[in-house]
């Protein structure tokens, strides 16, 4: 069985494409007035319908979902199936607990909801990373460098001879013995992306905080792509572009792979 990375890696050769739609859909941000949690599955299953054959990945961010209890799951459900085998799908999650924690978050996030990959937030060390890395075929991005304005308050604290996430960045070279491991890296910080990517040949990078965010989208680009993987992930600019139609959101997704064409060329 090819490892996640590998798979990843096929994934983007396969679509010839690095974008990565992020599923944060809420009620507050539908034209649809007093939208209820019918209207947010209709808006999920348009969004997925316009991108399905131009993403390399989805990305359901389970706290959108989570807010509606068990009918919530459900519709996360929903949208597993919906989306179907043939993508990439990663649960947003961003768990990170004690060891025997994170052994049930990984059940629950690969065996259950069966996702290809989780994000996993590294505050706890090795022990909140190692239950998640033991499926097969599967994968986790870890939290690197955020994309949030106040990431730098702990990120950028200096411990020695470097910062907290060029730590984080080697830990996960360090894990990567199964190649199922990737790190989340902020649009908003293309510098540091630049950094890492010198510290981590051959480890896939998800980069979350273009358009509403104002990442730069295209140096992020160029630096996450060199010597590895890129997913570059949207998700309300897409998600809510223009009218909501689905021409249009497939429109936007469509410029966004159109553009990532023509950086990678240049």
């Amino acid at each position: 069985m090819k490892t996640f990375n590998q798979r990843l890696q096929s994934q983007i050769n396969k679509r010839r494409s690095h974008l990565c739609v992020g599923l944060d859909i809420k009620p507050e941000a539908l034209i649809v007035k007093n939208a209820n949690l019918n209207d947010l599955i209709d808006h999920t299953k348009k969004v997925i319908s316009a991108t399905h054959d131009l993403v390399a990945a989805y990305k359901p961010n389970l706290a959108f979902f989570e807010r509606w209890g068990s009918q919530g799951y459900k519709w996360l459900e929903s949208t597993i199936d919906f989306i179907g085998s043939e993508t990439l799908i990663i649960g947003d999650a961003k768990r990170g607990d004690i060891g025997s924690s994170a052994e049930q978050y990984a059940l629950s996030l690969f065996n259950h909801f069966n996702f290809d990959a989780v994000t996993v937030n590294p505050y706890l060390g090795r022990d909140g990373i190692m239950p998640f890395l033991q499926y097969q075929g599967k994968g986790i991005f870890v939290l690197c460098k955020t994309s949030n304005p106040s990431a730098y308050e702990i990120q950028n604290v200096e411990d020695k001879d470097s910062p907290i996430y060029i730590k984080i960045a080697r830990l996960v070279t360090d894990l990567n013995s199964e190649n199922n491991i990737g790190l989340v890296i902020g649009a908003t910080v293309p510098e540091d992306i630049k950094r890492v990517r010198a510290l981590t040949p051959n480890i896939p990078f998800l980069i979350p905080g273009i358009g509403s965010q104002g990442g730069d989208f295209e140096r992020s680009l160029k630096f996450g792509s060199q010597n590895g993987s890129v997913l570059i992930s949207v998700s309300r600019s897409v998600i809510f572009s223009g009218d909501q139609s689905e021409k249009a959101i497939r429109d936007m997704a469509k410029n966004y792979v159109d553009r990532m064409k023509a950086i990678l060329d240049e």
